[in-house]
């Protein structure tokens, strides 16, 4: 009998840390079950750790010192005489800080890293913290709208005869152990959750339940407002896929609990972001039976539409492992140069 998974408390990993006496220097595997804090649980003890801090009157050397004293504090961490300049800042869990009164995200000086998590501290006009969004490199690279980036993956989306195409018949050797034919997601999970083993669909299953979706028709929110046609077709995939209830972090996958990425096209081009779909680099989920999951292991459903008349049409489905991603879709080549990255946070970027 499939129970449902508990929430994590990230109160754990913070005692776990402090009785270990680890530093911030201290590199720790990713989906390491007592020591690396998992996005969602990261997000979670910033946000309110740090939140109503107070920054104001301080120059900014002092306020970026304040701001890192505070997080190692809040993490768990004995705070260092003096921080090192190091790529990035806090290289144990992997993340750089950002503090933002406006809505450019400027980094300088280097490329983003898809491994990354950023830590995007929104600063109020009377220079109190109000919130912290966490997002890895590659969630960062896909709000890219002015193609400054180094490194960004395209591939090409080009719809055939079959209205729907399975292109990996079977899931990765990674996934397969912990992968089951049915489950009550309404009873046990929602879509956000971290993935559990048996809690996940087989691919076979999810390509049956989403194939249902072609032919749908839903309103459109513009060709400036992607992000809000991404959520209405999010919505239809969580009901299909049995959840009881619509829920969307900005996080990759887009249905974590299904390792589960879901993008709509209505042109050719499909926008990777940092990473590959055929990598084999660890996923930020916890380990799963004691396997780190991999982004060559995460489904890819790829919904082609058309618009008209207001109203967007799904007239193709394609499911794929990140691994048989380009047997399918072709991916580009080319790469652009910038010293500075300049990327625009959409306007309600803090709210989810």
């Amino acid at each position: 009998m499939t129970t449902s998974t508990p929430p994590i408390d990230p109160q754990r990993y913070v005692s776990a840390i402090r009785a270990k006496h680890l530093s911030i220097y201290d590199p720790i595997a990713v989906g390491d079950p007592d020591y690396w804090i998992p996005t969602l649980e990261f997000q979670s003890l910033l946000d309110g750790g740090l939140r109503g801090l107070s920054l104001a009157g301080l120059p900014l050397r002092t306020r970026s010192k304040v701001v890192k004293t505070r997080v190692c504090e809040v993490l768990g961490y004995p705070v260092p005489p003096s921080f090192k300049k190091t790529q990035p800042r806090f290289p144990g869990q992997m993340f750089d800080t950002y503090t933002q009164k406006s809505n450019n995200l400027q980094v300088w000086n280097e490329e983003l890293s898809a491994s990354r998590r950023y830590a995007i501290i929104r600063i109020s006009d009377e220079d109190l913290i109000t919130r912290v969004k966490v997002v890895m490199g590659n969630t960062l690279a896909l709000l890219d709208t002015t193609g400054t980036l180094t490194r960004k993956y395209q591939a090409r989306c080009i719809p055939g005869a079959q209205p729907t195409e399975l292109i990996a018949a079977n899931d990765t050797d990674r996934l397969l152990p912990f992968v089951v034919q049915n489950v009550d997601l309404d009873r046990i999970a929602t879509p956000v959750l971290h993935p559990a083993d048996s809690q996940m669909l087989t691919i076979e299953t999810i390509f049956a339940r989403l194939s249902s979706l072609v032919g749908k028709r839903f309103a459109d929110a513009g060709a400036d407002q992607e992000r809000n046609r991404g959520a209405a077709l999010h919505r239809l995939v969580c009901e299909a896929l049995g959840y009881r209830s619509y829920q969307d972090d900005g996080q990759f996958p887009d249905v974590r609990h299904q390792l589960l990425e879901v993008k709509l096209q209505t042109s050719p081009t499909i926008d990777l972001g940092l990473v590959t779909p055929e990598s084999v680099e660890p996923l930020d989920v916890p380990m799963i039976g004691g396997k780190q999951i991999r982004h060559c292991d995460v489904r890819y459903g790829i919904f082609y539409g058309n618009v008209a008349n207001g109203m967007v049409e799904l007239t193709h489905f394609f499911l794929t492992t990140g691994a048989a991603f380009f047997s399918r879709f072709p991916q580009f080549q080319g790469k652009v140069l910038n010293a500075k990255l300049q990327i625009p946070l959409p306007a309600d970027f803090f709210d989810t």
